[in-house]
């Protein structure tokens, strides 16, 4: 297989009875279009854990904690026993072993790491989730099991932990891996792969903004890294076909202290277990 289609093979496929269904419901109501494109948006894929998962999964002491100001639980891995803690957060339909490589090198490193299913994900029950709830459960762990030493996201997971430093997680430094940045972008994406006109997008921003009473934009990774002083890594891969390289270039402009790693031909999830990424994590973290 070539280097493009591997790549492209990492990306999530929308079934096409979906696609059937959400052209016919555009076709009948805009409103009932736009709430079938919220249902999607904010349901998880929950994926079979994959074997190289399984020794951080048997071998992680778990526990179900729960979040109070979602009022949901979620599925929290102890791994390791040191008591210099790493925070790893998974990004969407991701789970707390999806991180296992670098988790691993940070166990012979000597530090033990804090990692969780989000609301919806892997073993935490329910199923929706949305952001908002990703950020909360990191606040929440680190008042149960912090202070973390650092802290290190894929995806939706770095935007999260982004978030969760604007709103006072304290972390010596964190990084961020195939990061999405402005949250619209995120949206009009996820329209496009539904087949769906672009208005349909700007709905389903609106009826996210009246449920939540935020401003979507709010949460867009570089408008929370304006306000970030603590120093990020960021690693993205110039052929994610998930999230476009260029949210990484975004996200580094609105930092103040940011470094910034462009990998090739890794996509947006074989970049997590890449030698040479975590060679550099590790030496990030040594600094």
């Amino acid at each position: 297989m070539s280097k493009n289609k591997e790549i492209q093979a990492q990306t999530l496929k929308i079934p096409k009875i979906i696609l059937i269904t959400a052209k016919l419901f555009e076709a009948i109501s805009t409103k009932l279009v736009t709430l079938f494109a919220a249902k999607l948006f904010t349901t998880p894929i929950k994926h079979k854990i994959p074997k190289r998962e399984f020794q951080m999964d048997k071998e992680s002491v778990q526990e179900t904690v729960l979040i109070p100001s979602i009022n949901k639980k979620i599925v929290v891995y102890h791994y390791g026993k040191s008591d210099k803690k790493i925070l790893l957060v998974h990004g969407w339909s991701g789970r707390g072993t999806q991180l296992v490589k670098i988790a691993d090198e940070l166990l012979h490193l000597g530090y033990s790491t804090i990692s969780f299913d989000a609301p919806a994900h892997g073993k935490s029950k329910g199923n929706s989730s949305i952001m908002i709830e990703f950020i909360a459960s990191i606040l929440e762990l680190e008042k149960q099991f912090g202070p973390f030493e650092y802290a290190i996201g894929h995806s939706l997971g770095g935007m999260s932990i982004l978030n969760a430093i604007r709103e006072h997680l304290k972390v010596k430094k964190a990084i961020i891996i195939g990061s999405g940045d402005v949250i619209q972008d995120i949206i009009d994406d996820f329209i496009k792969k539904l087949r769906l006109t672009p208005a349909i997008g700007l709905k389903l921003k609106d009826y996210f903004e009246k449920k939540y009473g935020e401003k979507m934009d709010y949460y867009s990774a570089s408008n929370a890294a304006k306000e970030v002083l603590t120093p990020i890594l960021i690693i993205h891969d110039e052929n994610d076909e998930e999230v476009n390289v260029r949210a990484a270039y975004h996200i580094s402009e609105s930092l103040k202290n940011s470094e910034l790693m462009i990998t090739k031909n890794l996509g947006h999830r074989k970049i997590l277990g890449n030698p040479k990424v975590i060679k550099r994590i590790v030496e990030y973290l040594k600094d």
